[in-house]
């Protein structure tokens, strides 16, 4: 059963941020040693927005203390980063998204304009936002992959992002998604905006992320609650 309040990042997501020493993510002992896989230098914000909504699913308030690698909590945020991967599928959702047109790709054929491919805009909001809405209107947190990249490098994947969108508003022509974010903490004030007008066209996805880069549109990531340590 969903959490009985309203996820506020102030009041449910981690008191730490997704800040970590250079370390491996995750150690395999195998026959023939140890095998250190992935940098947790580079963020676990997956695997933390995963971790937080188990918590509100739950009942329960996450532990206030960055773990150590080693610590339990610590070891479930690399697993919930891993399952937030939804391998093999997700990662060839994030890839596909990496080298799609921000709007759609059209030409033209005996004097009529055909839609050749979707952009990321029409993606974003045809198709992902008005699910993500519903789960929302119920009082459902829904974790969001964010593209931010346009490349075919599989290396770039990581300059990817994770969030959890925990509300939103309307006015003015636009739609502010509200997020935990968890490069910045328990603040209440980060978002998503957007113009839902012209979803064939590029959009500019304005936000207030802890990113260097735009963001170029988002979807809904497959979640499903795991109980968490306590």
């Amino acid at each position: 059963m969903p959490g009985a309040v309203r996820f506020l990042p102030s009041e449910c997501g981690f008191a730490f941020t997704n800040a970590w020493p250079v370390q491996p993510a995750v150690v395999l002992a195998t026959p023939f040693g140890t095998v250190d896989i992935g940098d947790a230098s580079a963020g676990l914000c997956g695997g933390m927005v995963f971790a937080a909504l188990d918590y509100w699913h739950a009942g329960l308030t996450p532990p206030a203390v960055q773990p150590a690698q080693g610590e339990a909590l610590f070891g479930y945020l690399v697993r919930r980063l891993i399952d937030s991967w939804h391998l093999p599928l997700g990662v060839m959702q994030y890839y596909q998204w990496m080298n799609l047109p921000a709007g759609d790709r059209t030409f033209t054929a005996f004097g009529r304009t055909v839609v050749g491919e979707r952009g990321l805009a029409w993606r974003t909001i045809k198709v992902q936002w008005p699910q993500i809405a519903d789960d929302l209107d119920h009082g459902i947190p829904v974790p969001l992959g964010v593209v931010t990249v346009e490349s075919r490098q599989l290396a770039d994947l990581g300059h990817n992002h994770q969030v959890l969108a925990t509300g939103y508003r309307t006015g003015d022509g636009t739609v502010t998604v509200e997020v935990y974010d968890p490069n910045q903490g328990r603040r209440d004030d980060i978002h998503l905006r957007f113009d839902p007008g012209t979803p064939t066209r590029p959009t500019v996805f304005d936000h207030n992320l802890d990113l260097d880069r735009p963001v170029r549109g988002f979807f809904r990531t497959a979640y499903a609650p795991c109980t968490p340590p306590t």
